[in-house]
């Protein structure tokens, strides 16, 4: 029993000292671990406006099934009015994300979220946010992740 006991911290210990260093997420028996220096971040997405940069880490946002994904936004960084068609829940890593609610972007009217706020809203709440500093949020849910901007004319996407 007691050598059972021995192998199992050696195995775990020995995993996490692998783990901790690698520069790459690791995978073992399904499970993924990423540190902070083995995320890759790309430009976009471009649902949102130009600027953030982000990185899945989980699953694929795009479709159905669990996903998490971070987005590294600039000091001063806003995104307009939107909404979502599926609950969003967000964890603030670093930074501040200053959030409000309503059609009308209004600087004023948002609430602070520090590193370590965790929030969700309903689906369909019109929201807005901004950063103060470099902030990183990570978002996960359930896919399809979309996003639909009040104004039309906010959408990235859409050709001016």
């Amino acid at each position: 029993m007691n050598t059972m006991k021995t192998v199992f911290t050696v195995v775990v210990t020995l995993a996490f000292v692998t783990v901790a260093s690698a520069a790459q997420p690791i995978t073992i028996s399904g499970e993924a671990i990423c540190t902070p220096d083995s995320i890759k971040w790309q430009d976009g997405p471009p649902s949102v406006p130009p600027g953030p940069k982000f990185a899945v880490l989980e699953g694929d946002p795009a479709k159905e099934g669990f996903f998490t994904m971070r987005l590294l936004l600039p000091d001063g960084y806003k995104i307009p009015p939107h909404f979502h068609p599926k609950v969003e829940h967000v964890t603030v890593i670093s930074g501040q994300l200053n959030f409000g609610m309503g059609a009308r972007f209004d600087h004023s009217a948002t609430r602070p979220m520090p590193a370590g706020t965790f929030a969700y809203w309903p689906a369909g709440m019109q929201h807005f946010a901004w950063a103060k500093g470099e902030t990183i949020i990570q978002l996960h849910g359930i896919g399809p992740w979309s996003i639909q901007y009040v104004n039309p004319a906010d959408d990235p996407r859409k050709s001016k």
